[in-house]
């Protein structure tokens, strides 16, 4: 069976085609732009195509409870003319096929744990850093959901000692993504991170926040894999300081040989690359298949 994809981002979308096995045959991106431009690009891309299922993993906040009124909408969301779209009910009206539907970082963490780095494991936690920063779960086999879905870019931080910055997140000011999203690391140094150097001293400050993040995760969820993504980790050199930072900061605490004699393996890089997302929202249409 041929399965649609849809990685719906709030700076772009991109659309895939592929098959039961996580491989994908066809993709296409484009930018986001509002709702009507936005979905004709995404049915014309999809016309045609034979697709028996489709998966979708959306920026949000959005609407995951089938009970509410809210099912399927995009929610709060900043994004111009997004608020309140009901994207989901969009693409029911254009195709009769078993449709999956779950945050963009959620679709992430999934693909990885159904053909990348987490494969084989019930529970790893998915961190995408780059315009934003969101956080997927998938533990004992599912998923989590709960109240609406997991907002670990906006948990509080503590502060670093010698750091003066006052955040730049309008809704907390110094929360996580205030503090260590891409717009952080350029209004903190007015430059964009792919600028800076690999010695720069932006990089240690960014890996004592996102340590921190990942430390209590790892307290709070107790994760088989840690899975970090996006573009802000595409400056390789933050994986040995973040993975030192956790250290410091479990302190011990947790007893687990992968913290102490492994943690490369345990703190890792999404081996589905940049199509973690699309590959997620892969997944996310063969569930649905599977389940109709």
């Amino acid at each position: 069976m041929r399965i649609g994809a849809i990685e719906a981002g709030g700076t772009k979308f991109v659309c895939g085609v592929g098959d039961e096995r996580g491989v994908i045959l066809e993709r296409i991106s484009f930018p986001t732009e509002q709702p009507e431009k936005t979905l004709s690009s995404v049915l014309s891309f999809f016309e045609g195509k034979g697709v028996g299922a489709i998966g979708i993993g959306s920026f949000g906040p959005i609407g995951l409870d089938p009970s509410r009124s809210d099912y399927g909408h995009v929610t709060t969301t900043p994004k111009p003319g997004w608020s309140g779209f009901n994207f989901l009910g969009a693409i029911k009206r254009a195709f009769n096929v078993p449709i999956g539907w779950d945050t963009d970082v959620n679709a992430a963490a999934y693909g990885e744990a159904m053909w990348g780095a987490a494969r084989g494991l019930d529970s790893c936690v998915y961190y995408t850093i780059g315009t934003g920063i969101g956080v997927g779960v998938y533990s004992e086999g599912r998923l989590v959901h709960g109240l609406v879905h997991p907002e670990g870019g906006h948990v509080l931080t503590r502060r670093r000692p010698d750091d003066s910055f006052v955040g730049c997140c309008p809704y907390h000011g110094d929360c996580l993504e205030g503090m260590a999203a891409g717009p952080a690391i350029e209004r903190r140094w007015q430059m964009k991170g792919s600028e800076l150097g690999v010695d720069h001293p932006a990089w240690p400050i960014e890996a004592f926040y996102i340590g921190q993040a990942v430390s209590s995760t790892i307290l709070l969820l107790s994760p088989q894999k840690v899975i970090l993504g996006g573009g802000v980790m595409h400056q390789k050199q933050l994986f040995p300081l973040i993975r030192q930072e956790v250290k410091k900061q479990l302190n011990g605490y947790v007893s687990a040989s992968l913290l102490t004699d492994n943690i490369d393996s345990y703190i890792v890089p999404p081996e589905l690359g940049d199509n973690a997302g699309l590959c997620g929202a892969l997944a996310l249409g063969v569930a649905a298949a599977q389940r109709a």
